[in-house]
């Protein structure tokens, strides 16, 4: 009994720090574009150039502390993830330069995409093991409740107060309310919980990689050019969603009123995929993730009437749930939970760089005159090459047994 309801309790937790990385996620920051542009007086370029550079900086910054939560019991790791979400919120909302919006920026990818979201799978990774995809699953709605609510109501929000209103009362509900969740929920869990005793002596000798190990596997590599992808393509629409409206003539809440599509769709692709992936293995089913993608970007090129971006985020949605499942559960399938924290850290410090690579390329071809067709010619490219690869490779991404 005692096992049943820590498993109900840790997937609670990893649900809302899901929900509550949000508030760092481009999505999220992206609502805000045209309210600090103009407040800073700069262009889709220069914010495009300092957000990546924030990102990129705590990319490298999450590789170090991400690792720590391989050293500490996961409450007090919790506490530390929250009070620096709560300052990165309250931070944000004195932005007043370009200097403090990098700061502001970097605070934000560190604590709300990087940490929140890091604490939450490696904590659900480690502790799962036979049903690890149906509790991402369950952990991952908590990010596509955000991304379903949330455009909508800041949206509405920002027609009423000044964004630095809204940045400080997010900052005093993170305060408010995280601290007594993690108390409530994980409290007893330790490094060494798990979810039940595992009798299958194949999952036993499933070797243990270490980070430097993975550094020397070439399917390390082959995976991550694959995962990159859609980090840096859904980061680029998301940051860039006015110019998108800009350009194709949709009409202000357009794209808004269209995440709630991409929601929709990524929470019933969660649902569905949890259990394939536990079913079918991770690495079977990573060569579908970017397809939906590669489809919205043809979409993107193809179409005009704004009734496409309903279908546009929605087929994101679809990559983006595969993908959230993905990027956690195939880590720990092929390398192990021992070390899965700091293998975690670093595969998501990748995933945050992604999201800086992919802020900047499309800052520079929108300040360079091209269309967003072009852009969207371009990640169908980057895609097809990525798919074409993990094909070619696939049967060289399995784990390694320990005899």
């Amino acid at each position: 009994m005692l096992n049943v309801s820590l498993s109900f309790k840790i997937i609670i937790f990893g649900f809302i720090f899901t929900f509550f990385s949000s508030f760092g996620q481009s999505f999220f920051i992206g609502l805000f574009n045209s309210s600090i542009r103009e407040d800073l007086n700069i262009s889709h370029g220069q914010f495009g150039t300092i957000y990546a550079a924030a990102t990129l900086a705590s990319s490298f910054t999450l590789i170090w502390v991400g690792k720590r939560i391989d050293d500490f019991k996961l409450i007090n790791y919790s506490y530390f993830v929250i009070f620096l979400l709560f300052f990165s919120s309250a931070f944000f909302s004195y932005v007043n330069s370009l200097y403090v919006l990098f700061a502001g920026i970097f605070l934000l990818r560190l604590s709300g995409q990087g940490l929140m979201s890091h604490t939450a799978t490696t904590s659900i990774s480690r502790y799962f093991s036979r049903s690890r995809g149906k509790a991402l699953s369950i952990t991952w709605l908590g990010l596509s409740s955000a991304e379903f609510i949330m455009p909508i109501t800041i949206v509405f929000f920002l027609s009423l107060y000044s964004w630095r209103v809204i940045w400080i009362s997010i900052a005093l509900l993170i305060i408010l309310f995280l601290p007594i969740l993690s108390f409530l929920t994980v409290k007893k869990i330790t490094l060494t919980s798990r979810e039940k005793k595992i009798t299958d002596d194949k999952i036993h000798k499933i070797k243990n990689w270490t980070r430097k190990e993975i550094l020397l596997d070439p399917k390390f590599y082959l995976i991550s050019f694959l995962m990159l992808a859609l980090p840096a393509i859904n980061t680029g629409v998301f940051v860039y969603q006015s110019f998108i409206l800009e350009s194709k003539e949709w009409g202000d809440f357009v794209i808004a009123k269209s995440f709630m599509t991409y929601a929709v769709f990524s929470v019933g692709t969660l649902f569905i995929a949890g259990p394939i992936i536990d079913k079918f293995t991770s690495r079977k089913i990573l060569p579908l993730m970017n397809i939906p993608t590669l489809i919205s970007m043809l979409i993107l090129f193809y179409f005009d009437s704004h009734i496409s971006s309903y279908f546009l985020l929605g087929f994101m949605g679809i990559s983006n749930g595969l993908g959230n499942i993905l990027g956690s559960s195939t880590w720990a399938e092929i390398y192990g939970v021992k070390h899965i924290g700091s293998i975690k850290a670093l595969t998501t410090s990748k995933m945050v760089f992604a999201t800086a690579t992919g802020t900047a390329v499309f800052g520079i071809i929108i300040d360079y005159g091209y269309s967003i067709e072009v852009i969207a010619a371009i990640s169908s490219f980057y895609i097809i090459l990525a798919n074409i690869l993990i094909v070619l490779f696939k049967h060289h991404i399995e784990p390694v047994f320990i005899k």
